[in-house]
């Protein structure tokens, strides 16, 4: 009597449990440092809208205005929402105007924008 058994080993299947497991452990970090990268990048770009935003009111009214996370949707022209996470701020001066952007998810990078330096620093 011939037994034909098909099949993995138990030593097969904990080397390919383990290979899997490795590869795991390199890739999780790097999938969460893109992430808060992707965070970044909504703050960096909600501030340059809104810096835009900003020049399009400055256009139209000759004054800037200062405003808030929460105020510069309903005070800009052409913003209609921030993205969620982001913390941005806006001082208007006579002549100009500067701004911040955070995203609470995000690495904790803070972009500035500053009209008098030419824009985002």
């Amino acid at each position: 009597m011939k037994r034909n058994e098909a099949g993995f080993t138990l030593i097969e299947l904990l080397v390919v449990i383990a290979i899997i497991g490795i590869l795991a452990a390199i890739a999780i970090p790097q999938f969460a440092e893109y992430r808060a990268r992707g965070f970044d990048a909504r703050a960096r770009s909600d501030l340059r809208n809104v810096a835009t935003a900003e020049e399009a009111y400055f256009a139209d009214y000759e004054v800037y205005k200062s405003c808030n996370t929460g105020s510069c949707p309903t005070l800009l022209p052409g913003i209609s929402a921030l993205s969620q996470s982001v913390t941005l701020e806006i001082t208007a001066t006579a002549t100009g105007f500067t701004g911040s952007s955070t995203s609470s998810r995000g690495s904790g990078v803070t972009y500035q924008w500053d009209t008098s330096l030419g824009g985002m620093q």
